[in-house]
């Protein structure tokens, strides 16, 4: 299902589930994200996204898996989410990544606001995401829009942020 969603600054884009045809434009989008911004996605050193990983971002069969593509109005991908939810459906983990050139007009807002209501839509009683620490864009973004921020128990790098179902999102 396609969705138009437009940021505070008017920038306006379309976000619909991935396809395996949209492999191609994933690989192409990976080589406009930073390094660090890729080291954040995936948690590690990534230099290149992996064909498998790829694969598992456009062609999931898994029901509690869904991956989103934010495509301009020109057609170019420029943000990529996915939404994985554990099997009985009541948490979900969340991961967004938006390509570099298109920063700062508010498209990290508006997909994580449309993924939290996805996940209200589903039932998921929750949904969080583990961040490095040193990702500070993100934590502010995610602490603005109603997510509670923990330190992870297990390493001191990483933070816990957390969105209840329903939770008011602010606009």
């Amino acid at each position: 299902m396609n969705k138009t969603l437009t940021t505070h600054t008017g920038f306006r884009f379309q976000v619909r589930g991935a396809r395996p045809e949209d492999e191609p434009a994933l690989a192409e989008f990976f080589t406009h994200v930073t390094p660090e911004d890729l080291r954040f996605r995936f948690l590690g050193a990534v230099r290149e996204v992996s064909h498998e990983r790829l694969v598992a971002m456009t062609r999931s069969d898994d029901a509690h898996i869904h991956n989103f593509l934010a495509f301009a109005p020109d057609g170019m991908l420029i943000a990529v989410a996915t939404l994985a939810s554990d099997p009985a459906d009541r948490r979900g983990e969340v991961a967004i990544c938006i390509r570099d050139d298109r920063k700062h007009l508010g498209v990290s807002w508006e997909l994580l606001a449309h993924i939290a209501r996805h996940a209200d839509e589903q039932g998921l009683d929750m949904i969080e995401s583990i961040e490095n620490r040193e990702n500070h864009a993100a934590i502010e973004l995610e602490r603005e829009m109603g997510f509670t921020v923990t330190t992870d128990p297990d390493d001191a790098t990483l933070v816990l942020v957390q969105r209840k179902r329903g939770a008011k999102l602010p606009k």
